[in-house]
């Protein structure tokens, strides 16, 4: 029923940009919290940015705090992920994800709704 379209992966140089796109048509995020998590070897689904759909409130993994700006357009149901002064530790696969009853969360066992991942490779 919930259908997440993750979008905008690309190769790009370090130090570039790309904005990643999570379409969700059909759902309201209203109650929600969304979410853009990431595959890191070794590891779990580790947070990177969240948004709250109740109160647009937003939430960033240290790592890219300054870097990262997550946004929302609820009437497109559509949420991005706007990546700037990217880095090779950037390169990995990003997941965008729909959190039921949760108001922000960077846990991945708190996400109930799971989209494709886009695959992001920055370049030396």
């Amino acid at each position: 029923e919930v259908q997440l379209v993750a979008s905008g992966g690309d190769w790009v140089q370090a130090g570039g940009s790309l904005r990643l796109s999570c379409a969700a048509p059909g759902f309201t995020f209203d109650d929600y919290a969304i979410g853009w998590l990431s595959r890191v070897p070794g590891k779990a689904r580790e947070g990177v940015s969240c948004i709250s759909s109740s109160d647009g409130s937003t939430y960033y993994a240290d790592s890219v705090k300054g870097r990262f700006t997550i946004s929302s357009d609820n009437a497109k149901n559509t949420v991005y992920l706007q990546m700037n002064s990217l880095k090779p530790e950037n390169t990995t696969v990003y997941f965008c994800a729909v959190g039921v009853g949760r108001s922000w969360s960077l846990d991945y066992a708190e996400y109930d709704y799971w989209g494709q991942g886009t695959q992001v490779t920055v370049s030396s």
